[in-house]
């Protein structure tokens, strides 16, 4: 299994309890197929660089995670048609 980074970008005019439940999501995602989460690091709500679907702030969210390339698909399908993920970036670790 390789190791992933998912920064990712949700919606800050969210609920605390949506937030949660989307950092669940993605962590379910991985687990069923078959990978591990290393750690989710919620950075909290900063402000982007320029607007995103015309916000300016965003919650970000940090998963390290280790899996096989059939999770990855499923997060970023998962990701792209998630209406609270506003930016979303998958990369791999040495």
């Amino acid at each position: 299994m390789a190791k992933y980074e998912m920064l990712y970008l949700l919606n800050n005019d969210s609920t605390e309890e949506v937030k949660a439940a989307e950092i669940a999501k993605y962590e379910e995602i991985v687990k069923a197929n078959g990978g591990v989460v290393v750690s989710t690091d919620k950075w909290g709500t900063k402000k982007t660089a320029y607007p995103i679907k015309f916000k300016n702030e965003a919650y970000y969210v940090l998963m390290t995670f280790e899996a096989e390339a059939g999770a990855l698909a499923e997060l970023e399908r998962v990701a792209g048609i998630d209406a609270e993920v506003l930016r979303r970036m998958v990369t791999k670790l040495n």
